[in-house]
């Protein structure tokens, strides 16, 4: 498979591939729709995630409220139902600088790897609504799956351990998306394949980011919470899931709805 080299940093650091219970249901026609509404949704939280990161820890007042500005057209389409594919092709690009926090010493870092994260992140979706329109998949904001959250409620709660938690979690979210991407390439049409394939280089990246800026910022070696989260991220992907999204774990079709 091309990208070999691209991806083994990513499943040495994943504890387990998806399971063939969830590929088996990938590969179904009718699932198409769920995968491409929650793959879209996915790329808004994921900018969302980064630009938090952002507001929270890098950037000055000023700049925070432009962030704002730039995220809110797309918000409006996800929750809202406002807008359209050209508003938001138009709202992609940051139009000003962001300041970082002079009492942080890593803000530099953080804005310039997560501004790039976000305007990628928007990017994507703007590519997953033109491919859904074209095949006349409609938007629906639908639920979210387990992961993402489950994965977050396990953050330690005090400071500077739940920046490092969120940035380890952060990690694992981006390499399971281009795990998976890697093996719905195998499984769908060629413009779609192509389409999976054109996000790894990206999203492997994503997931460098956010390990090297964990490791960066902890005072303390991150690798015993590196290994919690991968195990609670391995538990998430393999036990049986009633829920099938981009995310989801191994769909338990006799438990579903």
């Amino acid at each position: 498979m091309q990208f070999d080299t691209l991806l083994k940093p990513i499943n040495d650091f994943l504890l387990c591939p998806t399971p063939q219970a969830w590929l088996d249901e990938a590969k179904k026609p009718e699932r198409l729709p769920i995968l491409l509404q929650d793959h879209l949704v996915c790329e808004l939280k994921a900018g969302q995630t980064a630009m938090y990161l952002l507001r929270r820890y890098a950037c000055n007042d000023e700049s925070s409220k432009h962030l704002l500005q730039w995220l809110k057209p797309f918000e409006d389409f996800a929750y809202r139902f406002e807008g359209n594919l050209e508003d938001l092709k138009n709202a992609e690009k940051l139009s000003k600088s962001i300041i970082g926090r002079s009492d942080f010493e890593h803000s530099d870092l953080i804005i310039s790897k997560m501004v790039l994260l976000i305007r990628e992140e928007l990017h994507h979706f703007c590519q997953v609504l033109e491919i859904m329109l074209d095949r006349g998949i409609p938007y629906q904001n639908i639920a979210a799956s387990r992961y993402a959250k489950t994965l977050i409620q396990n953050c330690k709660t005090h400071e500077p351990q739940i920046f490092i938690d969120k940035l380890i979690c952060g990690a694992y979210i981006e390499a399971r998306s281009c795990e998976r991407f890697a093996v719905l390439a195998q499984l769908v049409d060629q413009e779609l394949a192509d389409f999976y394939v054109s996000l790894l280089r990206s999203e492997a990246r994503h997931f460098a980011d956010y390990l090297e800026l964990a490791e960066i910022i902890s005072p303390t070696d991150i690798s015993m919470r590196v290994q919690v989260f991968g195990e609670l991220e391995r538990k998430l992907v393999s036990t049986p899931d009633t829920d099938f999204k981009f995310h989801s774990g191994a769909y338990a079709l006799n438990s579903a709805n």
